[in-house]
């Protein structure tokens, strides 16, 4: 069984960064998804795609899965990039280009 280890970003709905420090396993994929007949709807014969396991670390994450004898992928979060700004800049000629 593939799993797959990372640390969720924040979503479009969210300012703060509440529940991105959490590390998140989750089931790959096993079988293909398709379009269900009655409804149309994306369904898959796999009910594992809907399960997430939160650890608090990574290495708790890592220990889980090996544990369990599972191939796991890990994906390291991406730095966050902070751009110092002031509210004076927004009425300058000379701004600078984003």
């Amino acid at each position: 069984m593939k799993v797959r280890i990372y640390q969720p970003s924040k979503t479009a709905m969210q300012s703060g960064r509440a529940k991105t420090h959490r590390w998140l396993l989750e089931y790959e994929i096993e079988t293909p998804r398709r379009p269900e007949p009655l409804m149309g709807w994306i369904s898959s014969g796999d009910t594992l795609n809907q399960v997430k396991l939160g650890f608090e670390t990574r290495e708790e994450a890592i220990a889980f899965a090996q544990k369990k004898g599972w191939e796991f992928t890990v994906q390291d979060a991406a730095t966050r990039r902070v751009r110092p700004r002031n509210y004076a800049d927004n009425f300058r000629h000379d701004r600078p280009r984003i």
